[in-house]
């Protein structure tokens, strides 16, 4: 099949198989040369390719055990976040970080460490991770934990799937009380007084930023910030008050073509930036809202990806150290501003680094972006990636498309100790494998 990530760059043939029990995933492995495990493909670049051979995990998405009193889920790896999230918010209980999209599969959000909103609180998603079960090189399914192969399980959170194929996952759930979040928007007039509104906010739980990536001089890093918490009862829209855990459906848009390639140039994404600024000002304020719209707001958009056209695009998310963060940060948007402005330019705040060898987040800011595929948006990309090392950062693997061996090296500390466990045990490296992974010598 032709495949690649949601950023439909790269497009590679790769054979591929969809899997239905856990022994054809040991069968697969032991006859197979390299590997690599997909989800629900919602990685950008190619952390989920593998031209020899990518084992599709969407059919083992089985939901095996739940402990009401603790609320510890067990579930298969190919199981979406949106399937938990219809099944467990009515009933009170959400997942405690959850990515930008509800499309994402379980084992992926291992895979990747995901973060979220509230990173600066609860950090990502590997710290409510009590253990997984995966199939190694040798034929073996291990469970692994803090207690239990625990060199593997730190190396599996944030490792992209090339410790071995994530089977099963089990993960604590916390307790709500409604389905709604009570959301506050605030308008920022630059960077500076961008980043202090993050610095107040961090009492509320959720907190996340829109740039206007095409400001520039005195109102570079204007931005509509949004901060929130759950809503409590009272707050609700009348017709909800007595069912607080019922939410509205969801209407969904569909892009049913890929867009011109000259849809998205640099006046029309200028345009959507300054528009989409006038109207945060609009509805600023306090607002009750749904979660979804809050949490996945581009999920109403079914297949957005295709409004980029058919070369696809680049996402690009890098998080700096505290410390470097306003000048880096700064750097970063007088570039985008400059040359190739973001049709979205997202920002949020990180707390401390997570427990994975290989996990994204560090304390600091995050700035994630996107760029059309045109000729020169690969050198430009590398350009940005020169700013983020020279501020002490690093990019996230999840979304990466042109990293290098040493940006790797330089931003991960945790990437030698990574790279031994692979090269030591009976065979990992030899056996699963990504074009990430190869192009980044992992």
């Amino acid at each position: 099949m032709r495949l690649s990530g949601w950023g439909r760059y790269p497009v590679l043939e790769c054979p591929t198989e969809q899997l239905h029990r856990q022994v054809e995933v040991h069968r697969m492995v032991e006859r197979s040369g390299t590997l690599i495990a997909r989800g629900n493909g919602r990685s950008y670049g190619d952390a989920a390719l593998n031209t020899d051979f990518t084992l599709s995990m969407t059919a083992m998405r089985r939901m095996q055990a739940f402990d009401a009193s603790t609320g510890l889920l067990t579930c298969e790896a190919g199981a979406l976040l949106a399937d938990v999230l219809e099944t467990f918010v009515p009933r009170g209980w959400f997942v405690p970080v959850v990515p930008g999209t509800a499309f994402v599969s379980i084992g992926g959000m291992v895979a990747a460490d995901v973060h979220g909103k509230n990173h600066h609180r609860d950090g990502s998603f590997g710290s409510y991770v009590e253990s997984l079960v995966l199939a190694t090189a040798g034929g073996e399914m291990l469970r692994c934990s803090r207690r239990e192969n625990a060199d593997l399980f730190l190396a599996s959170i944030g490792g992209m799937g090339l410790t071995g194929v994530i089977l099963s996952v089990s993960f604590r759930l916390t307790p709500v009380n409604t389905a709604f979040v009570q959301e506050e928007t605030l308008v920022t007039r630059d960077l500076d007084e961008t980043m202090a509104f993050f610095e107040e906010s961090q009492r509320w739980p959720y907190s996340v930023a829109w740039i206007d990536c095409t400001a520039r001089g005195g109102r570079l890093g204007r931005a509509l910030v949004s901060r929130s918490e759950w809503a409590a009862r009272d707050l609700l829209p009348r017709r909800f008050i007595d069912q607080p855990l019922s939410f509205p459906s969801r209407v969904s848009l569909r892009v049913p073509i890929d867009a011109p390639s000259t849809m998205l140039n640099p006046l029309t994404i200028r345009l959507f930036n300054g528009l989409n600024y006038c109207r945060g000002r609009i509805r600023a304020g306090l607002r009750c809202v749904p979660y979804s719209p809050f949490f996945f707001p581009l999920d109403r958009i079914n297949a957005w990806n295709r409004l980029y056209g058919r070369r696809g695009f680049v996402q690009y998310q890098c998080v700096l150290p505290k410390a470097h963060s306003s000048s880096g940060i700064a750097r970063l948007l007088e570039q985008v501003a400059r040359q190739q402005p973001s049709l979205l330019a997202v920002l949020k705040l990180f707390g401390p680094a997570g427990e994975g060898l290989m996990s994204f987040p560090m304390e600091g800011y995050t700035l994630a972006l996107d760029f059309p595929m045109r000729a020169d948006t690969l050198g430009f990309v590398k350009m940005l990636d020169g700013i983020t090392r020279a501020h002490g950062g690093r990019v996230y693997l999840a979304k990466d498309a042109c990293a290098t061996p040493a940006d790797i090296s330089e931003g991960y500390p945790g990437a030698a100790a990574f790279r031994a466990i692979r090269a030591g045990s009976s065979g990992m490296g030899e056996k699963f494998a990504s074009t990430l992974s190869q192009r980044l010598a992992l």
